[in-house]
């Protein structure tokens, strides 16, 4: 009995390790090549841009939004500019729940999620499941996509402007923060 028991559990430990040493969060790089995940930005006028950054489920938001800021100072330089401003900057949430049965659910009558005949109910056994088991896990998983779009300029960055960024400052600060791909 104890092996019988033993073994799905240990299966299921295992297979959960296996699938968390893979998941990493997004690593800073363009979007594109069979990947939505990353920077992408385009050229809206002379000195206008529009600049996103998609994580996938394991970035954070924090991360998203530094990476954000990190590709516009990047953007700010290649395009020959000192400073951005954010005009308007915006962080989305995807929120999905993921339901999957408790690995260490257990009935003596339906070891796991076998289907059983040994369910009684009103004089008879029925093939049905227990209406209150087993336990499910219900997860969240939580997506960030942040785009912000920016007007660059040369000079000292605007002075009192909460929204005005040193371009080299911003890569000096945030690029040793974002992971980069291996």
């Amino acid at each position: 009995m104890k092996t019988r028991v033993l073994k799905p559990v240990l299966l299921a430990m295992t297979a959960a390790l296996a699938l968390s040493a893979c998941a990493t969060a997004t690593p800073y790089g363009p979007a594109g090549h069979g990947s939505r995940y990353g920077y992408s930005d385009m050229r809206v006028d002379d000195d206008r841009f529009r600049v996103s950054f998609a994580g996938n489920s394991v970035t954070s938001r924090e991360q998203v939004e530094m990476s954000l800021l990190l590709r516009a100072a990047e953007v700010t330089l290649e395009s020959g500019h000192d400073w951005f401003a954010t005009v308007n900057r915006v962080t989305d949430r995807d929120v999905r729940y993921s339901a999957s049965p408790d690995p260490f659910y257990y009935d003596r009558y339906r070891p796991f999620w076998g289907p059983s005949w040994r369910y009684y109910r009103r004089g008879y056994w029925s093939p049905w499941r227990d209406p209150f088991g087993p336990e499910m896990d219900i997860r969240e998983i939580d997506r960030y996509e942040a785009t912000a779009e920016i007007v660059v300029g040369n000079g000292p960055k605007p002075a009192g402007d909460p929204n005005a960024f040193d371009a080299r400052e911003v890569i000096q600060n945030l690029g040793p923060r974002v992971p980069r791909p291996m």
